[in-house]
């Protein structure tokens, strides 16, 4: 999925980055730290839920101002953003499972009827779900909000697939996983690029939380017993040099930008 659309207009006020195998490296790491994150920091850490809740979605808040106060596409920002909003997600519906009793049946069904509420208001209003157009800040609103309904959804939908109906964290990654490849399959062969990015961001957040279950469980539960510290700590060293990576490569292209 390297492109979505073909139109090059405003493209110097993206908010979001070119969809690459980078990104979607970054988001299935993303993705797997907001799983191990919040359960460190809850239990590892002895945080406890209540003070990690209020902590990360005070650190999402400043991130989000940061993010949208952006002229254009600013990858430690927007990288930043994204990990807290999947720590938060995971914690939303752990909230709504763990804390209140919600079943995993009905939260994934609540997540999906919303997630599909916010694109069709967007689509609406917007014309286009692309995010290669999110030059506008009401267009960025629209993205992160559904961002953070994709990670909720893809928590409960994770969580209602490996341990509700009993597939397990290995189980469960390898068929997240296959269906993310018939996904790519499908874009390849020229199905709706937005439609197929939208369900490949939905999927990436049970595969990833599927696979940071597999390595931080113990061998008596089917994993790897890497634990939630240093499986966390792999993974945000990864996404730390990849999104150095891209903010040095930004930079060069903004300079790149000036001199022309």
């Amino acid at each position: 999925m390297l492109t979505l659309s073909d139109r090059p207009a405003l493209r110097w006020l993206n908010k979001v980055p070119d969809i690459t195998l980078a990104f979607w490296t970054i988001k299935i790491l993303s993705t797997t730290v907001g799983e191990t994150g919040a359960d460190f920091l809850a239990v590892n850490a002895g945080w406890g839920q209540g003070a990690t809740r209020a902590l990360m979605a005070s650190l999402l808040a400043i991130a989000l101002f940061l993010q949208l106060r952006t002229r254009r596409y600013t990858p430690w920002i927007y990288w930043l953003t994204v990990v807290l909003v999947s720590i938060v997600g995971t914690q939303i519906t752990d909230l709504l499972t763990d804390g209140l009793g919600v079943s995993l049946y009905v939260s994934t069904t609540v997540f999906a009827v919303a997630l599909a509420a916010i694109f069709a208001i967007w689509y609406r209003i917007e014309r286009t779900l692309s995010i290669e157009e999110i030059v506008t800040p009401r267009r960025e609103l629209f993205y992160w909000a559904a961002i953070l309904c994709t990670f909720a959804l893809g928590t409960a939908a994770g969580d209602l697939t490996t341990e509700a109906l009993g597939l397990g964290f290995s189980v469960g990654a390898v068929c997240f996983g296959a269906l993310l490849a018939a996904v790519y399959t499908a874009w390849w062969f020229g199905v709706n690029a937005v439609l197929t990015f939208w369900i490949a961001y939905i999927l990436t957040r049970p595969f990833g939380a599927a696979l940071g279950d597999l390595l931080t469980q113990s061998r008596t539960y089917g994993g790897f017993g890497m634990g939630a510290e240093w499986t966390s700590l792999l993974f945000l060293t990864f996404i730390v040099l990849l999104v150095a990576a891209a903010q040095f490569g930004a930079r060069d292209h903004v300079s790149v930008d000036v001199a022309e």
